[in-house]
Parts: structure tokens; sequence; C-alpha cells
């Protein structure tokens, strides 16, 4: 049985929508990060530093978002589905993904870390016009490749669609402007079936605790 250990509005949301996507049961365990849940030593003893996701999927441990979601599509999707069925292909989804993460969501989680979720004292409000700025650039440098038209890779939605649809949506929370284009792609992803069902998932599992 598969069992993801989750907190609303976090990196844990593209593990359930693969999850969703693939339409793989799984339970879901909501790890209270509000109340320091994630540095108990049971959630340690899955997360080297206490964070989410976590999936146990048997006797199998897995960390990192990008992680758990190559490793879902890669065991339990049918060929083509979140990951194409080439190589080449899935080398491509590799690399999108490595840069989502890398360029694009780095310095939204600087500006996050600077704004909330460091210690008060540990923050430094300075750094966060030059965190907006990397954003920007890394904005520019996508859609140099990608104007948000279709899909990253190929001709169907894949792992590749869903972090950077996640991103940009963080992005838009954290109140930068996206053009139009990627704007409606992020729309068009967002409103795909398997999010919203993901979204339904964490809601009642953060209710239980």
């Amino acid at each position: 049985m598969i069992t993801l250990y989750g907190f609303p509005n976090s990196r844990s949301l593209r593990a359930a929508w693969t999850l969703e996507e693939l339409g793989v049961e799984y339970e879901y365990h909501s790890v209270d990060m509000l109340a320091a849940e994630g540095q108990g030593e049971a959630h340690l003893a899955r997360h080297p530093d206490g964070k989410v996701p976590v999936l146990e999927d048997d006797e199998l441990t897995l960390f990192e978002s990008t992680a758990i979601c190559r490793y879902l599509a890669e065991r339990y999707g049918e060929p083509g589905s979140l990951l194409p069925a080439s190589i080449e292909g899935r080398a491509l989804v590799d690399q999108w993904m490595s840069f989502v993460v890398s360029e694009l969501e780095q310095p939204l989680w600087t500006q996050a870390k600077h704004k909330f979720a460091l210690p008060r004292e540990q923050r430094v409000p300075a750094i966060l016009p030059t965190a907006a700025w990397e954003f920007q650039r890394a904005l520019g440098a996508l859609q140099r490749r990608f104007d948000g038209e279709g899909w990253l890779v190929g001709a169907g939605f894949t792992l590749a669609d869903l972090l950077l649809a996640h991103t940009l949506s963080w992005a838009v929370q954290f109140k930068h402007r996206l053009p139009d284009s990627l704007n409606d792609y992020r729309r068009r992803c967002m409103a795909r079936p398997a999010l919203a069902r993901a979204i339904e998932r964490e809601k009642p599992a953060a209710e239980r605790g």
C-alpha cells in the first residue's frame, strides 16, 4: 500500500496530483508542519530534515517531490502516461523538471523563506528584490523555448507540465506577473480533474491531522 505524507499547499501536492493522474490508490497522511510535527522522531525517520512529501511504497521510502513523481510515473504509468515512451522523450522531461526546480522554483522559495518560512531572526528582506529579478530572468529563459502553446514535451501532458504549472501557480501567489500565454497554459493545467481530486484529498487529511 502506498502512503503519501504531505501538507496542504506544499510540494506534496505534486505527488498527490501524480498519483491521481495515474489512478493509483494511496493513503494520505497529513504532517502538521505548522505544529512542528515534521521534527518528531517518527517523521525524521522518514525524511532526514523533517520535510514533505515522503512516499512509502512497500519497503521503499522516498523523499523529494521530483524523485517521487518520477518513480510513480515510471512504476505505475502506462507508456506515454506522464512520461514519454522514448528514452529521448523521458530525457527531455527530466531536463525540464530540473530546470523548473533549479531555475524557476529556487527564487520563489528564496522569497518564501525570507517572508515567512525561516525563523524571523534569519530573514533578510533585502534579498527579496533580487529573488524577484531571478525569477523573471528564469521566466524569460523559459519563454525562449516554450510560449505556453501545447505541452512542454511531445503531444501530451507530462510530469514536466505538472511541475511547471504548480511552480507558476506559486509565482502567481507571490504576485509575479506572468505573460498571458503562460498564464493560460497554467490555468489549462490546473483545470485538470486529477489536480482537483488531489486538492480535495489533502483537505480532509489536514482536518484529521
